[in-house]
């Protein structure tokens, strides 16, 4: 599977998923889209990004003039530091210019800034007026020195490490920036994210809602993933399923409200939901609605949705009221053991339970439990 790769990546902090042009393009255009305006005269931070492997640095390069960027800054890994210590080799970027040091070369990160300046005297700034030199450690995210670049920055946008994903939210939301980063959907129950989501310090953002997306991996990675290629020039790319972009800049598509129809007519029209009624919870005081696209308008309680619904939340629509691994240990969900028999159900305190027909209770998967703010009837 796919998703096997994220676990693997994990556990081997084998963290280098380059993210294709395109996915960087369709994101960051819908920002765009929503305000012309988003980067320009802004310093942007492209942390965990050596230009070489990475598309972000060449996307904005080539972007540069017009966005209207004040300045583009990345920042890459040593590879000493880095399981792409196996892989690497420096480039003619690196070797032809003067402050090229074998010695430093495995062993610092590396700093690359593009500023307002035509260095190569073409009438144009683009990637070849990028400047470079070493870092004084090994350009870890959580250093002094890439922090004093955070903290200079008023964007930053990368897919960081799929492994340090908990500590690199924190360390950005730290910096007060607007932000724009690849992780996991599963981040979504994260006890250090998904307060940020309930009080829409953080939400999803607009290009990538199903399926699976494509990112390059280096040479050395084993291709063991369900999906997977190697293209004419020798590059590897896998597939993985669940990734979603986290952002705090706004777009179009938070503020379109879904269409709902009422809990009669869903039950009645909706084929997912085959005609049967919405069942309730055993340990909690919400309805199940097991699709996004059953959530009814009249209902005034609080319903139990799958963690996508954030791809469609529109805050002005509905309140988020917690997650059922929050509400569970906060005790606002009742034990089973208070709910059940022993043995009707597999225990778990991080779930929401239905009433099965044979007596059973089974366990439903993570629930963001949600209001309307303005039920219809209401």
């Amino acid at each position: 599977m796919a998703t096997d790769s994220l676990g693997a990546a994990r556990a081997a902090k084998n963290d280098e998923f380059y993210t294709q042009w395109a996915d960087i393009e369709r994101e960051m255009n819908a920002y765009l889209d929503y305000d012309p305006d988003v980067f320009r005269g802004k310093t942007i931070l492209l942390p965990c990004d050596d230009p070489e492997w990475s598309n972000f640095t060449k996307f904005f390069a080539l972007h540069f003039t017009e966005y209207g960027i004040k300045r583009l800054i990345s920042t890459s890994y040593a590879p000493n530091a880095n399981r792409s210590g196996a892989y690497y080799a420096p480039t003619l970027f690196e070797t032809d210019a003067p402050q090229f040091d074998p010695a430093r070369d495995m062993a610092n990160g590396k700093l690359f800034v593009l500023e307002a300046k035509d260095i190569t005297g073409d009438g144009k700034i683009n990637i070849d007026d990028l400047q470079w030199s070493y870092l004084k450690g090994d350009g870890d995210f959580r250093s002094a020195e890439v922090t004093a670049l955070r903290d200079e920055a008023d964007i930053i946008i990368t897919n960081p490490p799929f492994s340090l994903f908990r500590e690199f939210v924190g360390w950005v939301m730290a910096s007060g920036n607007q932000f724009s980063i690849i992780g996991n959907m599963n981040a979504i129950t994260y006890l250090e994210v998904f307060p940020l989501i309930q009080n829409n310090r953080l939400w999803l953002g607009p290009t990538i809602t199903s399926g699976d997306r494509e990112f390059g991996v280096p040479d050395s990675y084993p291709l063991d993933a369900a999906g997977w290629r190697v293209d004419d020039n020798g590059k590897k790319f896998i597939r993985v399923k669940g990734v979603r972009w986290y952002t705090n800049i706004e777009h179009g598509r938070r503020h379109e409200p879904l269409q709902l129809m009422t809990m009669d007519d869903n039950m009645r029209f909706n084929k997912k939901l085959k005609g049967e009624p919405y069942q309730h919870f055993a340990n909690y005081d919400a309805i199940e609605v097991p699709f996004t696209d059953a959530i009814p308008s009249d209902c005034d309680g609080e319903m139990g949705v799958p963690i996508s619904f954030l791809d469609k939340y529109d805050p002005d629509q509905f309140e988020i009221i917690g997650e059922s691994l929050q509400l569970r240990q906060s005790g606002a969900a009742l034990d089973m053991a208070k709910v059940a028999p022993k043995g009707s159900y597999t225990p778990s305190g991080s779930r929401f339970y239905l009433l099965s027909d044979d007596g059973t209770y089974r366990m439903c998967y993570s629930r963001i439990v949600i209001r309307h703010k303005s039920p219809e009837g209401a």
